[in-house]
């Protein structure tokens, strides 16, 4: 990685991933970025698995878009309104890169609402140069997946063609700020408060997240309490009646819904299967 003698770990704690005692994750390392690409990136999360049987791995994303490489393919996703899931076989590895809000029109070139809930190959994000950085990232990982040093090469092919995106536009920074400033209010569940403090209409704030996101202002604030709730569940929070209300709900039964909707699972399911404290 440019300029920094090695990749820099940053806190394993992730709020969108739905792992539990059946559900276990598999080693992930996860690295900050170089800080000139700070409003580009918000970390890389690093997978390698060996598996007898099929693992299947879920998560809340946040509404960011990824760029992913591994072994078997490239892509870029846009933000999954829902779950999102991805099944892991044999042996194997990938070299994602969580974006920032900002970064996935400006990598696309157009509206990120054009691929929510969905994905490209990314060979067709034409900004890439995709056939050179897979190879690179590949021949970076080809010897020991496992290996920090390899890490290093493969994010460093990353940061080389995010670089060219720089600096981020005003209504880039803007949304980023944004989507952090709400992520540390959880008491913010109206979207008239959040368009309060971007000091934009409610109209215009519906065309920025849209635009950067892919999806609406409500959803960005159902992702946070979600997430929340996540997090909390993992903490081994036990009254789901005081979770509901922390998070702004009318009751549990509001709470229960939403969380069973996007995860397939209720919040007290979830509870039952993470391991004991």
């Amino acid at each position: 990685m440019p300029a920094t003698g090695g990749a820099r770990p940053v806190d394993p704690v992730d709020r969108a991933h739905l792992t539990g005692v059946t559900r276990p994750s598999p080693p992930i390392h996860r690295y900050g970025p170089s800080p000139h690409l700070a409003d580009l990136v918000d970390r890389y999360w690093i997978p390698v698995w060996s598996l007898a049987e099929p693992s299947t791995q879920s998560t809340l994303q946040h509404p960011v878009c990824l760029l992913v490489v591994s072994n078997t393919y490239a892509r870029m996703y846009g933000v999954v309104r829902g779950r999102s899931s991805v099944t892991l076989e044999g042996d194997g590895w990938a070299v994602g890169t969580m974006l920032t809000p900002a970064a996935g029109r400006l990598v696309l070139g157009r509206s990120v609402a054009t691929v929510t809930d969905t994905h490209l190959d990314l060979a067709e994000v034409a900004s890439l140069d995709a056939h050179a950085l897979v190879a690179e990232v590949r021949a970076a990982m080809a010897t020991d997946p496992h290996d920090p040093d390899a890490h290093t090469l493969a994010v460093a092919a990353v940061e080389q063609r995010l670089a060219a995106h720089l600096p981020v536009d005003e209504q880039g920074l803007l949304v980023n700020e944004l989507v952090a400033w709400l992520r540390e209010h959880p008491e913010v569940t109206r979207v008239a408060d959040l368009a309060a403090h971007a000091g934009l209409s409610e109209r215009s704030l519906q065309r920025l997240i849209e635009q950067r996101v892919g999806l609406s202002p409500k959803w960005l604030i159902q992702r946070r309490r979600l997430h929340d709730a996540v997090e909390g569940l993992k903490a081994g929070e036990q009254s789901l009646a005081d979770m509901a209300a922390r998070l702004g709900y009318a009751d549990q039964a509001h709470f229960t819904h939403d969380f069973r909707t996007v995860t397939g699972m209720t919040p007290g399911e979830f509870l039952g299967d993470q391991p004991r404290r």
